[in-house]
Parts: C-alpha cells; sequence; structure tokens
C-alpha cells in the first residue's frame, strides 16, 4: 500500500528541498502518478536546535516540530521525516506527540554505516548533535566505533554549516578539504555527514564514496517506507 509522507522542514530550508528533489530523483518512476505524494512544510519559524541543546536559547523547538507533524497528519501524511540531524536528539518526545510515525534519520545512518561493514565512523555534524551524543549511541548500537573530530576542525564544520550553507554561500573545495584532511588523519572507514547542510555541501563538491550521507539515507528509507522502490 502507497503511503504520503510529510517532511517538517525548514531546518534548514534549503536542506529541505534539497530532500525533496532528492526523493524525486531516487524513487524508481516513470510518469508523475508514480511518485510519491509528498507534503512540505518548510516551517522556518522551528527554533535552533542546536542553540537550545548549548543552553544558548530558551526557545524550545520539539513543541513546534509537534505542531507540524499533527498539522501534515491532518493534510493526509501517513509518516513524517524531518530533514535535521540535531533534532533527533528530541526523537522520542517528537514520536510520543506525533500521530503518525517518525522516521529515526541517525538510526538509520548508523544502519547504513553498518551495512558498509564500518568498524570506525567518523562524525560531522553540529556542536548540539555532538554534544547529545545521538550519533555516538546510535553507531554503538550497530558495533560501529564514532570518532568525534578535534576542537579546530569541529568550530571549522559549525562555520561551514552555519556561516556558509545556512547563510547561503557556496562552499569552495578549498575550505572543505580543510575538513577533510583533518578527518582522514583520523584513520576511519567512512565519514558521516551528520548535518543536512553538509549533504548541500555534498550535492555541490561531490565529495566521494567515503562519506555516507545522511539526507540520502532519508531520503532513501523514506521512499521505500512509503512503499516505493528506490532507483538503482
Amino acid at each position: 500500500m502507497k503511503k504520503t509522507l510529510g517532511i517538517i522542514g525548514g531546518v534548514g530550508p534549503l536542506a529541505t528541498m534539497f530532500l525533496g528533489e532528492t526523493i524525486v530523483r531516487l524513487t524508481k518512476a516513470t510518469s508523475d502518478q508514480e511518485h510519491i505524494h509528498t507534503i512540505i512544510d518548510n516551517d522556518t519559524s522551528i527554533p535552533d536546535r542546536t542553540a537550545f541543546i548549548l543552553g544558548k536559547s530558551n526557545q524550545n523547538p520539539v513543541p513546534i516540530i509537534i505542531q507540524d507533524a499533527k498539522k501534515l497528519a491532518e493534510y493526509g501524511a501517513d509518516l513524517v521525516c524531518i530533514p535535521c540531524n540535531t533534532a533527533h536528539t528530541f526523537y522520542d518526545e517528537i514520536q510520543q506527540g506525533s500521530p503518525i510515525p517518525v522516521i529515526h534519520m541517525i538510526k538509520e545512518t548508523a544502519k547504513q554505516a553498518r551495512k558498509l561493514e564500518a568498524k570506525k565512523v567518523a562524525i560531522l555534524a553540529t556542536d548540539g548533535t555532538i554534544q547529545s551524543n545521538v550519533y555516538q549511541e546510535a553507531l554503538i548500537e550497530e558495533g560501529i566505533e564514532p570518532v568525534i573530530p578535534d576542537e579546530n576542525t569541529q568550530k571549522l564544520v559549525m562555520s561551514i554549516i552555519y556561516d556558509d550553507v545556512k547563510s547561503g554561500k557556496e562552499v569552495t573545495r578549498e575550505r572543505w578539504n580543510e575538513v577533510e584532511d583533518a578527518v582522514v588523519a583520523l584513520n576511519c572507514d567512512y565519514i558521516i555527514l551528520g548535518c543536512t547542510e553538509l549533504s548541500v555541501v555534498n550535492k555541490n563538491l561531490q565529495l566521494g564514496s567515503r562519506y555516507i550521507d545522511s539526507l540520502i539515507v532519508l531520503a532513501e528509507t523514506a521512499i521505500r517506507s512509503c512503499g516505493y522502490e528506490v532507483k538503482k
């Protein structure tokens, strides 16, 4: 049975639209009617997740995310996904408040790492995602050793996420190479792009097979969960 997908977006806006495009491109279909019925709520009013986790803001994003899930359910969505890794810090609370299933982006990405037979994986994500340990715990559950970048590399990752992608600026290959060189030195099997803004970087720079892109994992999971096939 085919299902309707709801996307709680705006977290960030560009990554949301990229997810929508990716789902269309990855769905096995030959006509408009063979694609997934998708309802996108690009809700830019959702407060910053990292700022709340780090105590730099008292604006809790969870009530608005739950409100959006209810709204999408009313519009006819059978399940929802959230193209924001950091928001999954609050997954249990969001799922409890949502009337329909919420895909767990981070657990699905960790499962993908296991399928690739990864033993040691670096995590590139926001400070909020790193501090909340959601990726570390998900990887350990899959028998994989999680690795966190050093402080300087993490600052650069945050700058790329906030100063570049969220600000509508292009990330150059030279700027990304600073991150890649530091992470490659950690001798990991794979590198998780654990922030959907970094998925935008991957789209533009075509970073290569050493990366596991959480947004692509989310797109493929959403396609299968809605009863469709992923294009080979």
